[in-house]
C-alpha cells in the first residue's frame, strides 16, 4: 500500500481512537526478543548471569513457564510477527513444498504494524530483522535494521529506515547491542516529542548472544573465571536455583556426549586449536587447555547477556521518564534455546587476538550451550525443549495485578499477536483482502495475565529441519530429524527423560495422527499460495 495512503488511514483512525474514552487508554506494545539465549539464561529463570533489570521486570510482572518458540531464528520472528505458524506463510520449509528464510510470505500475512496502524499506534523497530520484505513496507514508521550479524564491533551493512546506514572512519566505541537500544531509545523520545497521544508498538531484536562471541572486555572481566568449574557444576547449579524458586516440576536432564553441533564443520573445530571440543562430554574428561578456552567461550557469551541486560534497563529507564512505563505491555523472550553450533564465519578467526575481540569467530558449542539451556535436554534447531523453551517476561502494572507471580500455561510465540490484538482492544475487519487468510492458529494470553488458568486448544506443533514434535495437554510427542518418535509427560518430565512410547503406543499414535494431519492442512495451504505465486511470476514474464 502506497506510504501516504497509510499515513492517512492512521491519522483517521487516530482521530477515532482519540474520540473514545476506552480506545484512548489502549496500551503501548514493547516486544524484546534475545537470539540463542537459553532459558536458563535469566536470573530469575535461574541463571547466575547478572540481569538485574529483567528480574526487576519479572518481580514487578510475570514469569510463563512453558513459553515456546519454533527452535529456529527466522521462523520464530516469522510466527511472531504474523501470528501464524512460519510454514503456514512459507517461512519455513514443509517437504517436498520448499520455504525457509528465503521464503515470501502471502499478502494475507501481514505482520503486527499493520494491525495496529489504523488504529492510531505508531510502530519502530530496532535490531535483527530476518523476515522477508522491507521493514517499513510492513507498517513500521522507523527502524534500525542489523543487517550485519557476524561483527559486532561495526555498523558496516545495516540500515536506517531502510536505507544503509554511512559508517564514520572511526568506529571506537560501537557495539551492535548498545547501538540497538540507542536507537530504541531515540525513537521513544521522538515519539514522546512529536506523538505523545498516539500508542506504539516497539519492536526490540538483539542479536545478542548469537555467535560470533563478541563483547566490550569489561563485561568479559566480570565473568572471565566464572565458569572453570565447568557445564556439569553450572547445571546443578541452575537446576537448585530453578527448584528453589519453584519454576519447573521435572528432574535435570542427562547430558548426550553423542550429540554435538546440528551442522558439521570440522575444518573449523582445527581451525580453533586444541582447545575446541565439540561434544558435551564430561569437564573432568577435558584437559586443562579445553577448560580455560570453553570457559572463556561461556564467559563471553555470558558478558553478552549482561549487556544486553543493561540496554534493556536504559530502554525501561527511558519508558520511565515518558511517564508510559505502568501503561506498556513489555514482553521479553528468545528465538530459540542456546546454540550448540561451532562454525567460523565473516572474517575468519584469529586465534592470537583477545577472545570475544572483533578478530576472533568463537561459538558457545554443545557443553555450555546444554548448561545455557538446563534443565532441559538438547539445542537450538531440534524441537526437543532445549530447542524450543524460553522464557516469557510479561510486564504491564496497569494491566496486571498480580507482581511475581508464575504462569504455567503451555504457550508459544503464535500466541502473540492474538494477545496484543485483544488487550488493545482490535476486531481485524473481514473483507475481500482477508478472504484468503487462515483462522489464526495462536491463542490470546490475556485471561493468563489475570490469572494462572491453561489455556485450551487442540496443540502446539513443530517441524525444522526434519525435527518434529507435537505437544497436545500435557503429552508431547517428538523425534529428531530421521529418529523415530519418542513419548512423555509434560507435567512432570520436561527434561524428556523417561521415554513413555512403549508403554503408551495407542498415546503415541493418536499424537502422531494429529501431528500429520496439521502437516496435511498446512502443506494444502502452502501449495495453494506457492502456486498462485508461481502464476503471478509467469504472468509478469509474458
Amino acid at each position: 500500500m502506497n506510504r501516504t495512503i497509510c499515513t492517512l488511514i492512521s491519522a483517521v483512525g487516530f482521530l477515532l481512537a482519540a474520540a473514545s474514552p476506552l480506545q484512548a487508554k489502549r496500551p503501548n506494545i514493547v516486544f524484546i526478543l534475545a537470539d540463542d539465549s537459553g532459558y536458563s539464561d535469566v536470573g530469575c529463570y535461574g541463571g547466575e548471569i547478572a540481569t538485574p533489570h529483567l528480574d526487576a521486570l519479572a518481580e514487578n510482572g510475570l514469569r510463563f513457564t512453558q513459553f515456546y518458540n519454533t527452535a529456529r531464528c527466522w521462523p520464530t520472528r516469522a510466527a511472531l510477527m504474523t501470528g501464524f505458524y512460519a510454514q503456514q506463510v512459507h517461512r519455513d520449509a514443509l517437504p517436498k513444498l520448499g520455504g525457509g528464510g528465503r521464503g515470501v510470505r502471502q499478502s494475507w500475512a501481514k505482520l503486527i504494524p499493520e494491525y495496529l496502524e489504523p488504529h492510531g499506534y505508531r510502530s519502530y523497530h530496532s535490531g535483527k530483522w530476518h523476515i522477508d520484505g522491507k521493514v517499513l513496507d510492513a507498517g513500521f514508521d522507523r527502524s534500525y535494521c542489523v543487517n550485519n550479524q557476524g561483527n559486532f564491533f561495526t555498523d558496516k551493512g545495516n540500515l536506517v529506515d531502510d536505507v544503509p546506514v554511512k559508517v564514520p572512519a572511526d568506529e571506537t566505541g560501537y557495539y551492535t547491542t548498545t547501538a540497538t537500544a540507542d536507537h530504541a531509545i531515540e525513537c521513544l523520545k521522538d515519539h514522546q516529542t512529536n506523538f505523545t497521544e498516539q500508542p506504539f508498538f516497539h519492536y526490540i531484536a538483539f542479536i545478542s548472544p548469537h555467535f560470533p562471541l563478541h563483547a566490550l572486555p569489561e563485561d568479559i572481566e566480570r565473568y572471565r573465571d566464572r565458569y572453570l568449574d565447568g557445564w556439569d557444576a553450572m547445571r546443578a547449579q541452575r537446576f537448585a536455583k530453578q527448584q528453589q524458586l519453584g519454576l519447573l516440576d521435572t528432574t535435570l536432564s542427562a547430558l548426550e556426549p553423542e550429540v554435538g553441533p546440528p551442522y558439521a564443520f570440522p575444518e573449523a573445530i582445527k581451525e580453533l586449536g586444541a582447545g575446541e571440543i565439540d561434544r558435551p562430554i564430561p569437564w573432568d574428561q577435558l584437559s586443562e587447555e579445553q577448560k580455560r578456552f570453553q570457559a572463556t567461550k561461556m564467559a563471553i557469551h555470558a558478558a553478552m547477556v549482561d549487556r544486553m541486560d543493561q540496554e534493556i534497563g536504559r530502554v525501561v529507564d527511558q519508558l520511565r521518564a515518558m511517564g508510559e512505563l505502568d501503561n506498556t505491555l513489555l514482553f521479553y523472550a528468545s528465538d530459540n534455546g542456546a546454540s550448540a553450533e561451532i562454525m567460523i564465519r565473516n572474517g575468519g578467526h584469529d586465534p592470537n587476538a583477545d577472545p570475544g575481540s572483533a578478530a576472533t569467530y568463537l561459538c558457545l558449542g554443545p557443553g555450555f550451550s546444554s548448561a545455557c539451556n538446563t534443565p532441559f535436554r538438547r539445542h537450538k534447531t531440534w524441537v526437543h525443549e532445549g530447542g524450543t523453551g524460553t522464557p516469557l517476561i510479561v510486564h504491564w502494572p496497569d494491566g496486571i495485578a498480580d507482581r511475581g507471580e508464575l504462569r504455567h500455561t503451555p504457550s508459544h510465540v503464535i500466541d502473540i499477536l492474538p494477545t496484543i490484538l485483544d488487550v488493545a482492544d482490535i476486531k481485524i475487519p473481514e473483507d475481500e483482502s482477508t478472504k484468503e487468510r487462515p483462522e489464526f492458529p495462536g491463542k490470546s494470553l490475556a485471561v493468563a495475565l489475570k490469572d494462572d488458568v491453561t489455556i485450551e486448544r487442540n496443540a502446539l506443533w513443530w517441524l525444522h529441519d526434519g525435527n518434529r514434535a507435537i505437544r497436545s495437554g500435557d503429552w508431547k510427542l517428538v523425534a529428531a530429524s530421521g529418529q523415530p518418535w519418542e513419548l512423555y509427560d509434560m507435567k512432570t518430565d520436561r527434561a524428556e527423560s523417561n521415554n513413555l512410547i512403549s508403554q503408551m503406543p495407542e498415546q503415541a499414535q493418536a499424537l502422531e495422527a494429529q501431528w500429520n494431519a496439521l502437516l496435511d492442512q498446512f502443506s494444502e495451504l502452502a501449495k495453494k499460495s506457492s502456486d498462485e505465486q508461481s502464476a503471478k511470476k509467469r504472468n509478469a514474464k509474458r
